[in-house]
């Protein structure tokens, strides 16, 4: 068994030396708690200064979890007609051996095409930088076929760090009933690689929604169906859900793919909202991974009456 573990990581690594390997943007299942990170244009449309925070601990019974972090600041500024905004994200796979993290500076412009409904049109560029941890890497002439791994290696290291600059670009349209918005991600395709080319593919993302008050005894409640796409490269993900807020709590339950059923509970009381979601895996690796788990955190800020007309977008914050 030893043997076809370490003749199958030697394959693997010819092959990313020899051929050209896609990497994959990290996703986040509370997306419209991370709304800059979903789209560039939603920089803005709560109109006043907003805070959010995202972490998400993917499949943690694995050896070597996904752990990502984002931290986002947004505004509308009449001065210049549309929104600013600033994401942090960082993402460290196999217990930090391979980490990555984004700066991005946004902008979106505002257009009231009527009087009921908007549109925000945001543009996105980052500068990434992907590292890797050499001293957390294992290979094959450190083995001993009866003790394990008790050797040094003679592998010397390569690259080890990667910068690069990306642009990405969005589009939002919006009433107060009904929100959709497409973005496209990545559209210079970096070059992530290490051992040979590696580049960052387009990510393409579509999503819509709906707000439906409940009349009645539930005026202060309403129902959001929900759908977003994404593809990127050969992956790609179709989350079909729904919303229910009442009051100070939200619900939500969502299906992923073939592989997963979301369930999501949040709080939201004056400035304040937070979220947690699991992602109950349904595919073979169900008694492995213990799931997903995620949190959210939003703080939106007080300011000034507006001057002129302002639409916000009625999308769930979850």
């Amino acid at each position: 068994m030893l043997k076809r573990l370490v003749i199958a990581s030697g394959m693997l690594l010819s092959a990313g030396l020899l051929n050209e390997v896609r990497a994959q943007d990290p996703q986040f299942t509370q997306f419209y708690a991370n709304p800059l990170y979903l789209n560039p244009a939603f920089a803005g449309t709560a109109r006043c200064p907003r805070i959010c925070i995202n972490y998400r601990n993917q499949w943690p019974a694995i050896s070597g979890t996904f752990v990502t972090y984002s931290a986002s600041y947004d505004q509308h500024i009449d001065g210049i007609a549309g929104g600013i905004g600033l994401l942090v994200t960082n993402d460290r796979a196999g217990q930090g051996t391979l980490n990555t993290t984004n700066v991005s500076g946004i902008y979106s412009y505002q257009l009231n095409v009527t009087r009921e409904f908007s549109m925000k049109l945001g543009i996105q560029a980052t500068y990434a930088q992907k590292s890797v941890d050499w001293s957390k890497l294992t290979f094959g002439d450190m083995i001993d076929p009866r003790t394990g791994f008790v050797y040094n290696t003679n592998e010397v290291p390569n690259v080890t760090s990667r910068s690069n600059v990306d642009i990405s670009a969005g589009i939002l349209g919006y009433s107060r009933r009904y929100f959709f918005g497409f973005a496209v991600h990545h559209v210079t395709e970096p070059d992530e690689g290490f051992l040979g080319t590696s580049k960052l593919p387009m990510k393409y993302t579509g999503h819509a929604g709906a707000l439906i008050p409940l009349g009645g005894r539930y005026s202060e409640s309403s129902i959001s169906p929900n759908i977003l796409y994404q593809r990127q490269q050969d992956f790609q993900q179709l989350n079909l859900g729904v919303y229910f807020t009442k009051g100070a709590l939200v619900g939500g339950l969502w299906y992923r793919n073939q592989d997963s059923f979301i369930i999501l509970l949040g709080f939201q009381q004056d400035l304040f909202k937070f979220g947690y979601s699991y992602d109950v895996t349904v595919s073979r690796l169900t008694n492995a991974t213990a799931g997903s788990h995620e949190l959210s955190f939003q703080m939106q800020f007080e300011c000034k009456p507006k001057k002129r007309k302002f639409r916000t977008v009625s999308c769930p914050s979850f």
